[in-house]
Order: C-alpha cells, then sequence, then structure tokens
C-alpha cells in the first residue's frame, strides 16, 4: 500500500507542478499598453493593424478599436519591447507610439 501511494505521488506531482507554474509566470510577466495609430481611415484597417501586432513574437493579445484609433497590446516584455509593436504597426503602413 505505502509502494502505490509513493508510486502516486512521484507520477502525479510534477503534473500538478507544471500545470500550476507555467501560468502564474505568465501572469506575472505580461504587460499591457495602448498605441495611438495614425492612418486608420476604413473598417479594413484595424485587421491589417491587428495582424501586424499578432505577428510580433511575445504578443499575447490584440484588440484594435477603430473609433479612438487606438490598439491595445497584451506581451511578454522578456521577448519584445514597445519600440517593436510600433514597428509592425509603422512597417504595416500604420504609424504608432504609446498612448497618453
Amino acid at each position: 500500500m505505502r509502494k502505490n501511494l509513493l508510486l502516486a505521488v512521484l507520477i502525479f506531482a510534477p503534473l500538478g507542478m507544471a500545470a500550476v507554474a507555467p501560468a502564474h509566470s505568465a501572469e506575472v510577466a505580461a504587460k499591457t499598453v495602448t498605441l495611438a495609430v495614425e492612418n486608420m481611415s476604413c473598417a479594413a484597417c484595424p485587421i491589417t493593424v491587428r495582424k501586424a501586432l499578432e505577428k510580433v513574437p511575445g504578443v499575447a493579445k490584440v484588440k484594435v478599436d477603430f473609433d479612438t484609433k487606438t490598439a491595445t497590446v497584451t506581451f511578454d516584455p522578456a521577448k519584445t519591447k514597445v519600440d517593436d509593436l510600433t514597428r509592425a504597426t509603422t512597417e504595416a503602413g500604420y504609424p504608432s507610439k504609446l498612448a497618453p
């Protein structure tokens, strides 16, 4: 009986730790910024901006708002920087900068 308990602990304990550790680390590391985006003049523009930002390594979530001409981006600052985000939108034809 004791052998089975030890075996179960050895098998299942690492699974429990692996499931908890990465989620917690990702939550702590995530950063969200809002970019003011220029040149968005039609309903298709936010799609292009979103796709450009989603291609940047470390970006987890993008929401582009046509009415306010902004993009809210959640990303891992260990993998990318705000400069990478603004470069991506600029290269797509939509210069951006951190919103005030």
